[in-house]
């Protein structure tokens, strides 16, 4: 692995799995395909990038331990997205053209997957990610793109959902201003107004800003009972703790990568009493997420609950392993990942292992992944659809209250 392993096993709390982590690297030859990640093991996403890339890791150990994929090993090239759009576009390049991967996973924010989607579409290579904006669906031209996560504007769409079973009447939007806090908003008035609600006030921020107040007092003027946000961490903890100050009442719905326990620490439970945090959730009722969170927990002292993400890039490689399998030994990029949906998708056997996936394939039989993060039926733009938590904010801890399906938009 390129990353440096004193550094990953110090950013997981992993040192004393250690030992597992050389038996994931082979000797470079044709026997082998080469997987990129760029998990964000710093900056905004860096409370689950380490996670994820442990989960991608596990993965890798079990596709090699049942003897690889399409008569391959897979081997892994780590480098650090940092949720920096310039950073991560350097390190795809050193993935690509140093490390001559044939696949990038694990991009978290949607500003580092649309940087880095024209170099990877360009190289002909496999991208996969658990960004929300909706650009990405038809920024890829080429249909290697792969999305394990929920749209912002399916995110918006459940968030719709939300605020009318909890009878708001009066919401507004805050939006940090890239694809995916715009993408959030957007598809949040778009549900409401499409069931005659109105939006009484709409306001798109600016990053890296000491004070969101003006942009806050424009919203709560309106006297709004919700305000629904698409945000990060950083500024939604600058807007709670100017809007506590203010003394005004409202109600917030937050994705759940701002509203989150960090957010609890820093803030504290007064200040976050009643948020309401939504986030995709896992298949945690399929035999897959219980094999995943099995392995999960063993390697990291955490249930696979405690990092959404995990399961998602976790999938990753059991997709592209089994896409592997079914496209046979010495399949090109093109060839597997135009498997992708045939081992996701129905119709087929339902399938929760590689291994129970690849003796199956070994049997001229059709598969249907069911993952650990989601069903991953992938829809003609490579993006899933999984379901949605609603948490609340009780007391310092979030509380899941709700699950809430979002149905395929057109």
């Amino acid at each position: 692995m390129s990353i440096d392993r004193r550094r990953f096993l110090q950013s997981t709390g992993l040192a004393a799995a250690s030992c597992a982590v050389p038996s994931l690297v082979f000797a470079q030859g044709q026997g082998t395909f080469r997987i990129g990640t760029l998990t964000p093991l710093t900056g905004a996403g860096g409370p689950y990038g380490p996670g994820m890339l442990k989960a991608i890791l596990l993965a890798v150990e079990e596709v090699n331990a049942a003897g690889g994929a399409g008569g391959r090993k897979l081997e892994v090239f780590a480098e650090d997205g940092q949720t920096q759009p310039q950073a991560a576009v350097l390190a795809a390049k050193k993935l690509i053209e140093v490390n001559k991967v044939q696949a990038i996973l694990g991009t978290w924010a949607s500003g580092v997957t649309l940087a880095v989607l024209p170099l990877t579409d360009a190289a002909g290579l496999i991208q996969m990610n658990v960004s929300g904006a909706p650009a990405i669906s038809t920024e890829d031209k080429k249909d290697l793109v792969w999305r394990f996560q929920a749209t912002n504007d399916r995110f918006g769409y459940a968030f719709a959902e939300i605020a009318k079973k909890r009878k708001f009447t009066r919401p507004a939007t805050m939006a940090f201003n890239n694809a995916s806090g715009r993408g959030n908003t957007e598809g949040f008035t778009k549900a409401w107004t499409a069931a005659g609600g109105k939006v009484v006030a709409s306001v798109v921020y600016e990053p890296n800003r000491p004070s969101y107040r003006s942009e806050l007092q424009k919203v709560l003027a309106e006297k709004p009972d919700v305000i629904v946000t698409g945000s990060y961490l950083p500024d939604t903890t600058i807007i709670l703790r100017e809007w506590f100050q203010s003394g005004e009442k409202t109600h917030w719905i937050i994705p759940g990568w701002a509203a989150n326990p960090e957010l609890i620490k820093v803030l504290g439970p007064e200040v976050t009493e009643g948020i309401i945090s939504v986030d995709t959730v896992s298949s945690e009722t399929a035999p897959s997420y219980k094999h995943f969170d099995a392995l999960y927990l063993k390697a990291t002292g955490k249930p696979a609950s405690s990092n959404v993400y995990a399961a998602m890039t976790y999938d990753m490689v059991i997709c592209l392993a089994l896409a592997m399998e079914a496209a046979g030994p010495n399949a090109t990029v093109e060839q597997i990942n135009a498997k992708l949906r045939e081992v996701s998708n129905p119709p087929g056997t339902a399938t929760y292992t590689f291994a129970e996936g690849k003796a199956l394939l070994a049997k001229k039989q059709k598969v249907n992944y069911e993952g650990a993060s989601s069903k991953l039926d992938f829809d003609k733009y490579g993006d899933s659809n999984p379901d949605f938590g609603v948490y609340v904010i009780e007391k310092g801890q979030l509380v899941r209250r709700d699950v809430v399906a979002v149905a395929p938009q057109p």
